[in-house]
């Protein structure tokens, strides 16, 4: 009898057991008698990866019995004590809750936990943490800048800005030629702040120490604190307005989708965007040549700077039912030629310190600033989904003077504070 039988079984280890985790991840007959080992993974377009990997997995060996689980509820499994028992998800606020508290196991000890880059796992301590303990293993770190169409670049002899003047410079040729310098996809709030509003408030504002600072002031934020969103964010902010002009005239009414059939069809210079979307672009067709670079946000190119976020990383709960299977998978996750090629696949840079660089073309110029830590976190992943942000900085989008959305956001941000 296993170490886990002899517990009393939770919620997870039924369906488990009953064969629901696995019949929802395709698998089928993995041996009886084998301690049942749940990996959580549910980002969409890599569910299949995650199903072969994990199948493959079943298959080389007889210890443990993996399940492919995409559809438990995180927040309520931890409430409930019973959390998948190994997990290769997005790093973000939410998840920087539980390993604040303690409920993610600390990893220190493993081997593969001195492979990672060292500035690639202080992302994961830009959001607060359980001291002492090394709770995240980043997987993969995904790049994001401006994305471009190599083709109108040069029908217009336009060369790549550097410099905030140069991009302006680049945006009016573009709307002077009668071009459409940027599209917009404002119906979809996500795509304001993970692009225009990230790019431009990264590019000038030093995220880490603007959001340290924010938060140890608390419920006092506002127009006279030394940081506040109306006061540290609105020359940004301002830049961003002035980039609406370069904008399709229809983008309050065009969504994620239609900006990527824009963009495959040629009918826009940039849009502001992740690999994702290049993903999502190859699906339209078309012979769009695109490439990408750090939207400029000063005169200095030394500033220049991409967004990042830690697309995916591994973590192990403190109350995982098989603590040593989770181990085993995740150091089978980090053998290179799994993690290498999860990255090259998904348009994604790798986290250790002998990842191969990124090999395609319309990546590869962000990888010198991913090599010399050039890049930033997104401001919009430091602030908490209780707070309406999205909607707040697609009214600005739509037109809403940038003050008093700003200073509603510090009054919000402040009474959260004040909860807490």
């Amino acid at each position: 009898m296993s170490p886990a039988s002899s517990r009393p079984l939770t919620r997870r280890a039924l369906l488990a057991s009953s064969g629901v985790l696995a019949a929802a991840a395709g698998l089928t007959g993995c041996g009886s008698g084998r301690p049942t080992v749940t990996l959580y993974q549910s980002k969409p377009e890599a569910i299949p990866h995650f199903s072969q990997v994990v199948g493959d997995f079943n298959g080389e060996q007889k210890q443990y019995r993996y399940v492919h689980d995409i559809a438990t509820n995180l927040s309520a499994s931890f409430v409930r004590h019973s959390p998948p028992d190994i997990a290769c998800q997005n790093y973000n606020l939410e998840m920087a809750r539980f390993m604040e508290r303690g409920a993610l196991s600390d990893l220190a000890d493993m081997p593969v936990a001195k492979t990672i880059r060292k500035d690639v796992l202080d992302l994961a301590d830009w959001y607060p943490t359980y001291e002492g303990r090394t709770s995240v293993i980043p997987y993969s770190v995904t790049g994001a800048s401006v994305i471009y169409n190599k083709s109108i670049f040069a029908h217009h002899g336009l060369e790549v800005p550097t410099t905030w003047d140069d991009f302006l410079d680049v945006c009016q040729e573009l709307k002077k030629a009668g071009a459409t310098p940027i599209y917009g996809t404002f119906r979809d709030p996500w795509t304001i702040t993970q692009g225009l509003f990230d790019y431009t408030v990264g590019g000038m504002v030093d995220v880490r120490s603007f959001y340290e600072k924010l938060n140890a002031i608390g419920e006092d934020v506002g127009p006279d604190s030394e940081v506040s969103f109306q006061k540290t964010l609105l020359e940004p902010i301002q830049h961003m307005v002035q980039l609406l002009d370069f904008h399709n005239e229809d983008a309050s009414s065009r969504g994620y989708g239609d900006g990527n059939t824009a963009m495959a069809a040629g009918k826009a210079a940039m849009c502001f965007q992740g690999p994702w979307a290049i993903a999502e672009i190859d699906k339209v067709g078309g012979d769009a040549e695109l490439g990408t670079f750090p939207l400029p946000m000063t005169g200095d190119a030394k500033d220049l700077k991409i967004r990042v976020n830690i697309d995916l990383s591994l973590w192990i709960p403190e109350a995982a039912d098989q603590i040593r299977g989770a181990r085993d998978l995740l150091n089978h996750l980090m053998e290179p030629e799994l993690q290498n090629s999860y990255n090259k696949d998904f348009l994604a840079f790798g986290t250790t310190k002998d990842a191969p660089p990124v090999s395609d073309d319309r990546i590869v110029q962000m990888q010198d600033y991913y090599d010399n830590g050039a890049f930033y976190m997104g401001p919009s992943q430091f602030i908490p989904r209780t707070i309406p942000y999205e909607n707040y900085l697609q009214s600005i989008a739509f037109g809403a003077d940038p003050e008093p959305v700003l200073a509603r956001l510090d009054s919000d941000w402040a009474r959260l504070a004040y909860r807490q």
